[in-house]
């Protein structure tokens, strides 16, 4: 059973579909899952009053499911959730001066929220290769994705609308995040090889 499993090349999800039997349907759900997931960790956000960009766990579950579905579901899951967003539905991180919905794109966070799906298919397509099932290599497939939200998020704050220029969007957009982001991503590592080992 091991050696079937460390041999399959597929993500968790897939691995667990094929092993229970399940339809294409769980695809569905699993991604309507990780959406929902990813709604409920915005609305754990704490405001930082040097930032416009307020502490949240949405990194974390992107990237966890991103890694979990593969690069298509887990950028799916997160397309829907910017569409929710769009559509007007209060599922980005409440805030006292960011407003919701289509506006929030263009506001100073806009950067972190649009590199959500690219975030995940690239969380997603290192677990496809089989990053998520060692420990190490799951710490570098959470941290690419965690570098390109960084990257689009600091972009925008610098370049986009509002700009505020790069000296001051890495001061105020990726220097205060860093520390507790390594902790993020040093506890999210941890869980598919886990889930990896119980499935072995």
């Amino acid at each position: 059973m091991n050696s079937r499993i460390e041999r399959y090349p597929g993500t968790l999800l897939q691995v667990v579909s094929a092993r229970a039997d399940l339809s294409a349907g769980i695809n569905a759900g699993a991604v309507l899952f990780v959406t929902v997931l990813t709604i409920v960790a915005a609305q754990v956000s704490v405001p930082l009053p040097f930032t416009p960009v307020p502490f949240t766990l949405q990194p974390m579950v992107v990237l966890l499911g991103g890694a979990a579905l593969g690069s298509r579901l887990g950028m799916s899951s997160q397309v829907l959730y910017l569409a929710l967003g769009l559509a007007g539905l209060p599922v980005f991180a409440a805030s006292p001066v960011l407003p919701q919905g289509f506006a929030r794109l263009l506001g100073p966070t806009g950067g972190y929220l649009m590199s959500y799906p690219i975030a995940a298919f690239v969380a997603g397509l290192l677990a496809e290769r089989g990053f998520d099932r060692r420990y190490l290599t799951s710490v570098v497939a959470m941290g690419a994705g965690l570098a390109v939200i960084f990257a689009c998020g600091v972009a925008w704050m610098a370049f986009g609308a509002p700009h505020v220029g790069l000296s001051a969007a890495i001061a105020t957009g990726l220097l205060p995040f860093i520390p507790a982001d390594i902790v993020k991503i040093v506890l999210a590592a941890t869980v598919l090889p886990a889930a990896w080992r119980f499935l072995r």
